[in-house]
């Protein structure tokens, strides 16, 4: 036990040898330190801290050039949106204009094409009534296309009796015409 012991205090010898040198050294550097930290500060002054009442204005301050700053923003953006309602009333009329054109188109279009259908349904009449060797000597000098449009319009015995009459080989390119007429319509 006494090496134990013996152990012990060397140990607790070199610990406290250990410690007054860390405080030799800690006393030696604070000198230098403090020096240090002393010229600094006479090189630096002190900055005073603002008043309580500097800082109130300072404040305000930041606050009524951030509120001039959003003012400005919404007078832009006011006049942007005023643009635009501006911009769409004029499409909007542009639209309602265009909306009154097509329909002016549309009804000037219905009106021919009723008009054209009234005409050839007239003339098909006429032609139905006429006498059969009048009409086919008429037809003879239709191009095949034109005379098959009012062949299929007419009742089927004046037809029959108009093409009965014709050369054959136009009353063949009428007939062939008015066969094709429907071949390539969709089936399904």
């Amino acid at each position: 036990m006494a090496v134990v012991k013996g152990q012990k205090q060397v140990l607790v010898t070199v610990a406290f040898l250990l410690l007054m040198s860390g405080g030799v050294r800690i006393a030696i550097g604070m000198g230098p330190a403090m020096a240090i930290a002393e010229a600094r500060a006479e090189e630096q002054p002190m900055q005073q801290e603002p008043k309580p009442a500097e800082n109130v204005d300072l404040v305000l301050s930041a606050l009524n050039e951030r509120e001039e700053r959003i003012s400005e923003r919404e007078l832009a953006i006011d006049d942007r949106l005023r643009a635009l309602s501006v911009a769409e009333e004029e499409l909007s009329e542009r639209l309602s204009e265009l909306q009154a054109a097509e329909d002016s188109l549309l009804a000037a279009l219905a009106l021919s094409e009723t008009a054209n259908d009234q005409d050839i349904a007239r003339l098909t009449v006429v032609y139905e009534n006429m006498k059969p060797a009048d009409a086919v000597g008429l037809f003879e000098q239709m191009a095949p296309e034109f005379a098959s449009g009012f062949l299929v319009r007419m009742q089927p015995v004046a037809a029959a009796n108009i093409m009965a009459g014709l050369d054959p080989q136009t009353a063949y390119s009428v007939s062939a015409i008015i066969a094709g007429r429907n071949a390539n319509a969709p089936t399904q």
